[in-house]
């Protein structure tokens, strides 16, 4: 398919095509948030009964805290930036 017919296919439906980059980013962003929750919920199960578990991560981890710190940060703008462009689509 060459390019000029590509970019007519674009053109035609430009509303389906942001819906469907905001679906895109609306999954990544949800999967990110799932996968770094239980992550996280895993690290701390794996923790020693008898251990005050605040205490324990605020003390040996905090590499890990700001590791899951970025990534709710990104899932975050994921999407929002998925829901500006959906709304964005509604207006082609």
């Amino acid at each position: 398919m060459s390019l000029q017919a590509l970019y007519a296919v674009f053109n035609a439906q430009p509303g389906r095509w942001l819906n469907l980059l905001a679906l895109f980013f609306a999954v990544a962003g949800a999967w990110l948030l799932l996968a770094t929750r239980y992550r996280e919920q895993a690290w701390l199960g794996a923790l020693p009964v008898g251990v005050d578990g605040k205490a324990m991560v605020a003390a040996l981890d905090q590499p890990r805290e700001r590791l899951n710190r970025f990534f709710y940060q990104f899932a975050t703008t994921c999407l929002s930036g998925a829901l500006l462009l959906s709304w964005s689509s509604t207006q082609y």
